[in-house]
């Protein structure tokens, strides 16, 4: 079992930047494959970045160049990267681990979820 917090959301002027952590538990993570996803308003859960345990990384075109996933398997935590933000970013977001540990773009694809966290960036 994981279970996964996320923190570091938060209001933000449009170019401006912000870095989310997803903090993990259970003695597995390194071995996961992480991902983010996103959900704005009255729209569905979208992918935006992954990372397997080996550290390749995979992003959605709406947020290559602008965001950087990354992970720390020593503090067992997810980042998140945020830079350049547009109101179109703006949404919850979430992490997700999956026990296979190569990458996924897909949500079902994944076996454990945070909370989310709230993203807004103001225009």
């Amino acid at each position: 079992q994981v279970q996964l917090v996320e923190s570091g959301g938060g209001l933000v002027q449009a170019g401006g930047s912000l870095r989310l952590s997803c903090a993990a538990s259970g003695r597995t993570f390194s071995s996961y494959a992480m991902g983010w996803f996103r959900q704005a308003p009255g729209k569905e859960r979208e992918f935006v970045a992954t990372i397997s345990w080996a550290g390749g990384t995979v992003y959605a075109d709406s947020v290559k160049g602008r965001f950087t996933i990354s992970r720390d398997n020593a503090k067992n935590t997810l980042y998140l990267q945020m830079n350049s933000l547009k109101p179109e970013d703006t949404a919850v977001y979430y992490c997700a681990a999956r026990s296979s540990g190569f990458v996924h773009r897909e949500s079902y694809a994944y076996n454990y979820w945070g909370q989310g966290t709230q993203v807004t960036v103001s225009s």
